[in-house]
C-alpha cells in the first residue's frame, strides 16, 4: 500500500496488518534539530488521533499522533540513541513505531502523497 498522510503531519504504511507510522519532513524542517524521542511502549493501544509519542527539538517539543487505532507491535529503540535520525531520514530509519491496525476503515480519510503536497504548499 501506498504511503498516506495526516494533516498533522505523520505519514503511515501498511504492509499487511502492520503499518509503520514517522513524521514527514515538512515537520522535522518546522521542528529544526532534534533532540530527543519518546515512542510509545510495545503492547500500548492507540486511538486514532490520540497522543501517541513525544518529539523535542531545540525549538519545541510536540505530540506525535497515532494516525489509526491499533496495538503498538515496536517502538524505534534507535530514536532513543540517535535522536537525529528524525532530520536525517524522517520517512526511513527515522520511523517512531509499528503498530496492528484495528480498523483499516480509519485510512480512509488520510491523504496521499500528492494531496498532502498541496496541503503543505497550502500553508
Amino acid at each position: 500500500m501506498a504511503r498516506l498522510y495526516t494533516e498533522d503531519h505523520e505519514w503511515i504504511e501498511l504492509d499487511g496488518e502492520v503499518a509503520t507510522v514517522g513524521i514527514t519532513n515538512y515537520a522535522q524542517e518546522q521542528l529544526g534539530d532534534i533532540v530527543f524521542v519518546e515512542v510509545p511502549d510495545t503492547g500500548a493501544e492507540l486511538t486514532k488521533g490520540g497522543d501517541a509519542a513525544v518529539v523535542e527539538s531545540v525549538k519545541a517539543a510536540s505530540d506525535v499522533y497515532s494516525p489509526v487505532s491499533g496495538t503498538v507491535t515496536e517502538g524505534n529503540s534507535a530514536l532513543e540513541e540517535d535522536p537525529a535520525l528524525v532530520n536525517s531520514d524522517p520517512e526511513g530509519e527515522g520511523w517512531f513505531f509499528k503498530l496492528t491496525v484495528s480498523d483499516t476503515g480509519e485510512l480512509d480519510g488520510l491523504m496521499d502523497a500528492a494531496a498532502y503536497k498541496a496541503f503543505v504548499d497550502g500553508l
